[in-house]
């Protein structure tokens, strides 16, 4: 069961290393094929009606771009 959850995701922040994407276990992000105004593939949500805001995207990026918000 998914919970009620907003994910965001900083695009000036991220820099497409893909951590976030490699811990989440439900595979809610993934990379986005546009670039951010750094030329990088940043992350992006792709189904976050998935999320079990185990928060692991949040705690894992060394950038502090995303934003985990439970409704």
């Amino acid at each position: 069961m998914s919970k009620d959850v907003e994910i965001n995701i900083d695009r000036k922040l991220c820099t497409g290393c893909g951590i976030c994407i490699k811990f989440c276990p439900k595979d809610v992000l993934d990379e986005s094929d546009d670039l951010n105004q750094y030329g990088n593939h940043f992350a992006e949500v792709v189904a976050e009606e998935e999320c079990i805001v185990c928060r692991r995207c949040e705690l894992y990026c060394p950038d502090f771009a995303i934003e985990v918000e439970e409704r």
